[in-house]
């Protein structure tokens, strides 16, 4: 099961929105404390621009009266606040605060709670108390707009952010898909080099292996193909000589050897081949059977092959290369197996299988990993007349370049058998009659 978080774009993004989520919290949190500091230094300053204005007041116009909600009271008054000694912090800063920028001496109080919030306040030269009212140090705020528009740059901030984390995986991506082509042997055009520099002089780097492999590749199968061409001709004569010779168990000898020898020849063509097949796609199972049946009816001596077909119409593969991964691999068990072979299909929640095995030795644990290499011969094991040992590579070739996986190995400790898994992506959908007709 695939997990977003283990994508590039989703780790990516996780991060994105954990550090934005962190900043703008953090940026919420200084922004709330700024603003009660801001809050308490101006109740500060009002407060003693009213109570230097009072005095002010007092001391040049005494006649008029003062301003409402600002008043005189005499010391010796009942309403006289009794100084607390227990106040809540904010509380307790603030009348430190107003302490200090007041006349050394000068005692501040509180009103009583309950009535609306009063600062009395008298300095040693003060006949009576000089009360003003101040605002509430923690007014009651609602947090619409602010917790409004933060959410709406954090939704933005998010937006911008994992679309650059897009932009920022997608050539990673297309190098990605390209490697994975790459892998399974099918053709790689040229990645788009771009992103940063260091993705750039990646990609660079695999355009240019890419090349490399292929033009070593295409050397490699002009070399075998002009080989085995060159020697079709040779083969042919030899075989007409042969068959004008008297003795028989010579001619016959002979016509062994240059079928054999033609064999390795039309493998070495196989193994050359690097274009693409074009032809038509066929229901596996009923390929499956004509094979089989035709391989009983026309390999001499040929053990009994059994088939297990189970993966329905839906299981579609390009006739050529069905031919060919069968022909390889029934001929690989006849030559090194035992009977019974069996040829199976089946259809799994990833997409469907197909696999051929035998009953024979099987292949040394050490061995399997050679198995599949071209050219390699696994003698005396497995070895033989007539093989050149490119059938099991022409036939990991043939699943990869049709966009599955293949794995070979021996089966319940018996033979060999070799499975091939395509995913529900690399099987043509099925076309119905109502489809075709247009």
């Amino acid at each position: 099961m695939r997990r977003p978080i283990d994508s590039l774009f989703g780790r990516l993004a996780l991060l994105v929105v954990a550090v934005l989520l962190l900043s703008h919290f953090a940026w919420y949190a200084l922004m709330r404390l700024e603003r009660s500091q801001l809050q308490t230094r101006y109740a500060v300053e009002e407060a003693t621009f009213l109570v230097d204005a009072v005095r002010q007041h007092v001391v040049r116009n005494p006649d008029q009266p003062l301003p409402s909600r600002v008043k005189l009271v005499d010391p010796a008054s009942p309403e006289v606040p009794p100084e607390t000694a227990d106040m809540p912090p904010p509380l307790e800063r603030f009348i430190e605060d107003v302490r200090e920028r007041m006349p050394s001496g000068t005692q501040v109080r509180v009103g009583l709670p309950g009535r609306p919030p009063t600062l009395w306040v008298r300095a040693s030269s003060d006949r009576s108390w000089i009360v003003v009212p101040v605002q509430p140090l923690r007014t009651p705020r609602s947090l619409d707009r602010t917790v409004l528009w933060l959410v709406i740059i954090f939704a933005f901030a998010v937006m911008a952010a994992l679309f650059a984390a897009w932009a920022l995986q997608q050539p990673l991506r297309s190098l990605a898909q390209a490697v994975a082509r790459f892998g399974r042997g099918l053709p790689v055009p040229p990645v788009p080099e771009r992103g940063p520099r260091e993705l750039r002089q990646l990609t660079h780097g695999f355009n240019q292996m890419v090349q490399e492999v292929a033009r070593t590749e295409n050397d490699r199968a002009v070399m075998l193909a002009g080989v085995a061409h060159d020697l079709k001709t040779p083969l042919a004569r030899l075989r007409l000589r042969a068959e004008m010779m008297e003795e028989v168990k010579m001619r016959d000898g002979v016509v062994r050897d240059v079928d054999s020898m033609t064999h390795i020849v039309e493998q070495f063509l196989v193994f050359a081949h690097d274009g693409a097949d074009r032809s038509e796609p066929v229901e596996v199972d009923a390929q499956c059977e004509r094979v089989v049946r035709s391989y009983r009816a026309v390999v001499s001596g040929a053990p009994a092959v059994q088939t297990d077909l189970r993966a329905g119409p839906a299981f579609q593969l390009p006739a050529a290369t069905l031919d060919r991964i069968l022909s390889n691999l029934l001929d690989n068990a006849h030559a090194y197996g035992a009977p019974p072979i069996v040829v199976a299909t089946a259809r799994t929640a990833e997409g469907f299988t197909l696999s051929v095995s035998d009953n024979g030795k099987g292949i040394a644990a050490q061995d399997l990993v050679n198995a599949s290499r071209p050219f390699v011969r696994l003698d005396p094991a497995r070895g033989g007349n007539g093989h050149s040992g490119l059938g099991l590579a022409i036939v990991e070739r043939l699943v990869r370049r049709a966009g599955g996986e293949w794995h070979i190995g021996n089966h319940d400790g018996r033979g060999l058998r070799v499975l091939m898994s395509f995913p529900l992506s690399a099987v043509p959908e099925v076309r119905t009659a109502s489809e075709s007709a247009w």
